[in-house]
């Protein structure tokens, strides 16, 4: 088995021992117990520790939320269209396990970690684009992915305390969201006040809470 394999394998299995321990060691090693894998392997997959763990669910969770747009299928589709279902692949796909990724956000809001949190939120906007048909690398490209890391992350935040059914006020309000911003080949005209007074978008997951809250 490949070494990026086995990461995928160990963060996925890490997801129900951090929604009780956290991102943590001992979670890393629940997992490592639930896979047979050798104790010392965590260590040796992810020598950053649990904050690089959840590095790589996060990108683990981006190329799932590709390979599932693919799976779909979105031809004929408008590009915002694209962008909601991206987003909302990309979410049900953890909807079992929204008190990880809400330790997931918590680890990654920490001072410590804001670094990476910024570049995991621009890579899961650009994510969300490239499965939306967007590979365009003009101007635009930067004020496109500013503007989706503060709608994924607004609509991440909402999603993890959505008790609704099927989430259906998280889709509603990221319907809204996009609807506010207007053209999306023009993102980021209206970028300044659009979530509602969230702060740092980049410090959320990728992909998905608050930081005093649950990758991927």
């Amino acid at each position: 088995m490949d070494m990026s394999r086995m990461k995928d394998q160990l963060v996925t299995a890490a997801l129900s021992h951090a929604a009780f321990d956290g991102w943590s060691n001992a979670a890393l090693a629940g997992a490592a117990r639930d896979l047979d894998f050798d104790p010392t392997l965590p260590a040796r997959l992810f020598p950053g520790g649990p904050a690089e763990a959840v590095a790589h669910l996060v990108a683990f969770a981006d190329r799932a939320m590709a390979a599932d747009m693919e799976a779909h299928g979105v031809k004929g589709r408008n590009t915002g269209d694209k962008v909601f279902l991206a987003i909302q692949l990309r979410l049900e796909r953890w909807g079992s396990h929204r008190e990880a990724i809400r330790r997931a956000t918590s680890l990654l809001s920490l001072p410590r970690n804001l670094g990476l949190a910024v570049r995991l939120t621009w890579a899961t906007a650009d994510a969300i684009w490239r499965a939306s048909g967007d590979l365009s690398h003009d101007f635009s490209w930067y004020t496109r992915r500013a503007t989706l890391a503060a709608v994924y992350s607004a609509t991440l935040l909402y999603w993890l305390d959505d008790g609704s059914e099927g989430a259906a006020d998280t889709w509603a309000f990221l319907r809204r969201r996009l609807a506010e911003i207007g053209s999306l080949p023009r993102l980021g005209e209206r970028l300044a006040g659009l979530v509602g007074g969230v702060k740092a978008p980049a410090r959320r997951w990728g992909v998905p809470g608050r930081s005093s809250a649950p990758g991927g």
